[in-house]
């Protein structure tokens, strides 16, 4: 099974989202990107759709924006 990843630029917004997010759908299920600690991979998110952080994009490809 795929994993859906889960982008975050490192605000408290973002990390408590992290914490919900993990807890949901359990560690193994999804990939954690800090954007600013792994800036490389601002412009994969951007092709995935990713508008804004934190944002989680499924297996199938759908980008829930959480705000």
């Amino acid at each position: 099974m795929a994993k859906s990843i889960f982008y975050h630029a490192g605000c408290p917004v973002c990390v408590s989202a992290e914490q919900d997010i993990i807890e949901l759908i359990g560690s193994g299920n999804v990939e954690v990107v800090h954007l600013g600690e792994d800036k490389a991979r601002i412009a994969e998110a951007e092709r995935e759709g990713v508008k804004s952080v934190p944002a989680l994009v499924t297996p199938n490809g759908n980008v829930l924006h959480i705000n």
